[in-house]
């Protein structure tokens, strides 16, 4: 299996940009925030970061928060690319910016928009090429930036319904990690019912929660680290004694036994291979 060089930056959403009217609390978190570790991890304040708004609905404003959020960090090499359909996923400055940049990060939305119109053109080849063989290069995502990054995505479903057969949709994304199930603002909407599903659907996979204002840190398509304020939850369906998904009728009340779950916080490690976890001591430093 060939060793993947580059690295992923899944993140739950609404992400602290430093948008703030307390001046000390933005210079606070953009030393010590996610953005603060995508840029670092990108190669540090001349990175040249490319901004890709297409899951938004409101594209243009989204990149010029990007822009403000990456400028607060010292980045200047920032460029967005709205891209809005397949053909601009095949345009020759499309193209350009994803052969050059050093850091691609998409925006939250929806994410079926990022595989309907990136999903299987030119520029994800480029994407997918990159990741796997250039040490440095970075793809992070937040919401459904993050979620995207799976081949077995979260395209929908209602937690309100949680743990009810058919309370989650599913759909192909980019497939940039497909060992991995991405959901995010887990904990604020509720999501542990159809992220289980989704394990239930997919027990070889191992499903990951992201909490907002937090993240992961991939290495090697392998070595998770977890970024932020909040939790990542992470669901191992391999432990599973039983699993009903596949017998049942949509909208019939699910039964799982002895799935395994971790919860993790800032600092702690994850082995997707392994599916081993590595957890930060108590006394260690907030990172």
């Amino acid at each position: 299996m060939q060793q993947i060089k580059g690295t992923l930056i899944p993140i739950g959403g609404n992400e602290d940009k430093g948008i703030e009217e307390n001046e000390q609390y933005t210079v606070e978190f953009i030393d010590d925030g996610i953005l603060f570790h995508v840029v670092k991890e990108a190669g540090g304040v001349d990175a040249k970061i490319v901004v890709i708004p297409t899951a938004s609905s409101i594209p243009v404003e989204v990149g010029e928060n990007y822009i403000d959020a990456f400028a607060k960090l010292g980045c200047t090499n920032v460029t967005v690319l709205d891209i809005r359909s397949k053909e601009d996923s095949e345009k020759k400055s499309s193209i350009e910016l994803i052969k050059t940049a050093n850091c691609i990060m998409f925006s939250g939305g929806d994410q079926s928009k990022i595989t309907d119109k990136i999903g299987g053109t030119t520029i994800h080849d480029i994407l997918a090429d990159r990741y796997r063989n250039e040490e440095g290069f970075v793809i992070a995502g937040t919401s459904a930036g993050a979620m995207a990054m799976a081949n077995e995505m979260i395209a929908g479903g209602s937690a309100s319904e949680a743990f009810i057969k058919g309370a989650v949709t599913m759909y192909k994304g980019l497939s940039l990690i497909p060992e991995l199930i991405v959901d995010t603002h887990f904990i604020r909407r509720g999501r542990f019912g159809r992220q289980s599903e989704a394990v239930a659907k997919f027990p070889n996979l191992i499903g990951i929660g992201l909490a907002e204002d937090t993240g992961m840190i991939i290495k090697n398509g392998n070595d998770c680290t977890v970024i932020g304020s909040g939790m990542v939850i992470v669901f191992d369906g391999s432990t599973l004694t039983h699993n009903n998904e596949k017998v049942l009728k949509e909208g019939t009340p699910m039964t799982m036994a002895n799935m395994t779950i971790h919860v993790l916080s800032n600092g702690d490690q994850f082995d997707i291979k392994n599916r081993k976890v590595s957890v930060l001591p108590i006394e260690a430093p907030f990172i």
